[in-house]
């Protein structure tokens, strides 16, 4: 693996975020809408969370957002001290495996792809009264998860 994971989560506006994905030789970038999904990046910060716990006997989570009309599962799959990233593109909010296109994969340490998550969220945490992030994004910033992630992080001997 040449390169580390970076990733990337704008700041929100008008109900929408670009994120983007590099790493590995690979990158990718799109905007997603804060619905239906709307418990997406809460539930995000959880599974981040969950991957950090050696004691979880969960190895595989889906995370489930949008771009309207297309759909995008972000799954994560640990093996030890290792994670594989798949984004996977579905044309339609119908997801049908033999319609979605394999748009990114990374696969690198826990910790340091923690990291790099860590990273952007703690940078949109940062900026959120300045952003006007719950206005922007129709719901507040999901600190608590955040915080819960940070401190799992932390235990984990990252956070720079």
């Amino acid at each position: 693996m040449s390169e580390n994971l970076e990733v990337s989560f704008n700041s929100p506006q008008c109900g929408w975020m670009s994120i983007g994905f590099a790493g590995g030789g690979g990158e990718f970038h799109t905007t997603t809408a804060h619905a239906p999904h709307e418990q997406a990046l809460p539930e995000l910060l959880r599974i981040l969370t969950d991957l950090l716990d050696e004691n979880s006997v969960q190895n595989e989570f889906v995370l489930h957002w949008n771009r309207n009309p297309e759909e995008f599962d972000f799954r994560f799959a640990r093996n030890d001290e290792k994670i594989l990233l798949e984004i996977y593109q579905y044309p339609t909010e119908e997801r049908f495996a033999e319609n979605r296109e394999k748009v990114f994969a990374y696969e690198g340490m826990t910790a340091e792809i923690c990291q790099a998550f860590y990273d952007t969220f703690a940078q949109l945490e940062a900026d959120k009264n300045t952003d006007d992030f719950e206005q922007n994004w129709r719901q507040s910033f999901p600190l608590a998860d955040f915080e819960k992630f940070e401190n799992k992080l932390r235990f984990h001997g990252n956070t720079q």
